[in-house]
């Protein structure tokens, strides 16, 4: 894992702009605090930051190859696992091979395949290749975007990067906050629409896309994506295949050079994880499997049972290390650490984000890092298998917009005036909202229960789940972790997308499928367990501790916020509690002092990034 930085640029030499490829790549070292390298000729820059997990000696970027008298040079970030079988093929078409990396596996094929490579690689990744030939840059991203890739264009330069903070160190780029960019924010925020940022001329590479760029300009392809199909197979081959697909996902993700361990927290999705993992080692002769979950200061003496949060993880956690011997650490946060690690997770974000999920989500991965460089996580389950309570809700299901999102008139409240006139977020949501149910095949054959559910599946893996892979993968590279996701394996994916609503959610229960396939797998009470989101704290002193902070900036009259946000009604929301933001900002768990959080968020931004607001 590491971060990638680059430009191209067809009309002037840009060999001796070495010094601003440095800063873009220096701002990306806390993803590769290895090794970093570079590669420039009279048209292309690229720079790589390293974090070693396979063949240290053997995966070193930019890596270049020369094949029939053309040179290639790529920079890459992610991890391709399936890099056996493209091994075993490339070697039967004359290929040869100097390491184990699968980097250099990667690099071969495209020489081998060109741009159809992305139809050949099961894996998560972001990466650049340079075709000397064709002067040409080749960029892809993995299926569900799990690793990023960010670009602009400015005055004929092509300039892309890992995150967002590098491409503001090429000189002339300016950070714009536009009308779309505020719609972005207040609007979809902290979800974003794919392809877009916050920021004006700021775009991504969407996930299952690639990218050519050349004299002609840039090219943008889709290579992949979600296609509705009958379902033919019995309920015993469809237990079958989803069990296979879950076992070879996750043996796959198992190899690493460098310290593996999982992330437990006594749910159904880390757990099945956990249970996987801890077999493998235990078959393959390897020392017990280690697992870590996170929690707060006084939570088992402050906790609130909710509709959303049923129980704590303690006594699902213990369950689990019983049975699978697992080597088991408990990281414990206490609140002025995940209240000052708000701008850490902002900067980490290029964004305001979900507050102290995000602040939390990092000093866990910040821990992990201490003892390991790689780590397993139940991530993307509930997107695949139907576990969010907004798939049985008719509230939500009937509420016409995202789900996880829909206090939109409160959204709309919280810009102030000058702002508010200009811009109307239920527009915006909308259009973004029809924009992508239109993407959907429906088949004739499809129930109205699932073309229902179709709907709702699209939307939360296309745009929910973009969110919390956003959040996995900027928390843990802040901290040089590698995070891995077996149940965002494309095939399993695929799979599930076409099986009907009474079978996916048998017995007409969240994950009800899942949890008849793994029902020996695992102790009854997990099988049985209720979803539980990630854990949030109780503590009432992180509540006084973030109302302490946007007090202390909404008596400050130049407070950056006052710009965009309503002042009135965030000084409401302080003399509430914020319970006068009657529903959550985003997702289940977002209110109160999660919601002043946020907005201490926003105001950090707005002054670290310093956006000029254009109307």
């Amino acid at each position: 894992m590491c971060g990638i930085a680059g430009f191209v640029n067809f009309k002037r030499d840009v060999s001796s702009q070495k010094n601003i490829l440095i800063n873009m790549n220096n701002t990306l070292s806390k993803r590769g605090p290895d090794e970093d390298g570079f590669y420039i000729k009279e048209h292309v820059a690229l720079s790589h930051k390293r974090l070693i997990v396979i063949d240290p000696d053997g995966g070193k970027q930019p890596m270049v190859n020369t094949y029939q008298d053309n040179e290639y040079a790529m920079v890459y970030n992610g991890q391709i696992y399936n890099t056996k079988e493209l091994r075993s093929t490339l070697e039967g078409n004359g290929f040869e091979f100097d390491s184990y990396s699968d980097t250099e596996v990667l690099l071969k094929s495209y020489i081998h395949y060109g741009k159809d490579v992305v139809n050949h690689l099961n894996g998560i990744f972001a990466f650049a290749i340079w075709n000397s030939k064709k002067q040409e840059l080749f960029l892809a991203r993995d299926h569900f975007g799990v690793k990023p890739l960010f670009y602009t264009i400015h005055d004929g330069t092509f300039i892309f990067a890992s995150e967002i903070k590098a491409l503001f160190e090429y000189p002339g780029i300016e950070k714009i906050l536009d009308k779309q960019g505020i719609s972005e924010l207040l609007g979809i925020g902290p979800a974003h629409t794919p392809g877009n940022t916050v920021f004006k001329n700021v775009f991504e590479i969407k996930p299952a896309h690639f990218a050519v760029y050349n004299e002609s300009g840039l090219h943008l392809d889709r290579y992949w994506k979600l296609q509705s199909k009958p379902h033919t197979d019995s309920f015993g081959t469809t237990c079958e295949k989803v069990s296979y697909l879950l076992d070879d996902s996750i043996k796959r993700q198992l190899v690493s050079d460098m310290p593996l361990c999982v992330m437990l927290s006594g749910g159904l999705d880390s757990s099945i994880i956990t249970a996987y993992a801890s077999n493998y080692c235990n078959n393959n002769g390897l020392p017990p499997l280690d697992t870590f979950s996170v929690d707060y200061v006084d939570n088992d003496k402050n906790f609130v049972k909710s509709e959303f949060q049923p129980n704590s993880d303690n006594y699902y956690i213990d369950l689990m290390v019983n049975k699978f011997k697992t080597n088991h650490h408990k990281v414990v946060i206490d609140t002025p650490e995940l209240a000052e690690s708000l701008e850490a997770a902002m900067i980490a974000r290029d964004c305001p984000g979900m507050a102290d999920v995000d602040s939390s989500f990092l000093l866990f991965c910040k821990n992990i890092k201490k003892e390991f460089t790689v780590c397993l996580s139940g991530e993307c389950s509930d997107e695949i298998f139907a576990g969010y309570p907004w798939f049985f809700r008719e509230d939500s299901l009937n509420s016409g917009t995202f789900p996880w999102s829909i206090a939109i008139q409160e959204r709309q409240n919280l810009l102030n005036s000058d702002i508010s006139k200009h811009i109307n977020l239920k527009e915006y949501i909308d259009y973004r909202y029809n924009e992508s149910l239109s993407e959907i095949d429906i088949l004739d054959s499809d129930d109205d229960d699932t073309t229902e559910k179709k709907k709702i599946s699209h939307l939360t893996v296309n745009w929910f789940m973009q969110t919390l892979l956003d959040r996995a993968d900027r928390a843990s590279m802040y901290n040089g972790l590698e995070i891995r996701v077996p149940f965002c394996d494309y095939r399993l994916v695929e799979y599930m997308w076409n099986i009907p609503w009474n079978i996916k959610a048998l017995a007409g229960r969240e994950k009800g499928l899942l949890r008849y396939v793994v029902r020996d797998l695992l102790p009854d009470e997990i099988v049985d367990r209720k979803k539980s989101p990630y854990p949030k704290t109780h503590n009432p002193t992180y509540l006084a501790k973030v109302k302490e902070m946007l007090t202390k900036i909404m008596n400050e009259p130049n407070a950056p916020i006052n710009n965009l946000l309503n002042r009135n009604y965030i000084l409401d929301i302080l003399n509430t509690d914020g319970k006068s933001f009657t529903r959550p900002w985003f997702g289940q768990l977002m209110t109160g002092p999660q919601l002043m959080a946020y907005l201490v968020q926003v105001n950090m931004w707005l002054e670290k990034y310093q956006p000029k607001i254009e109307l």
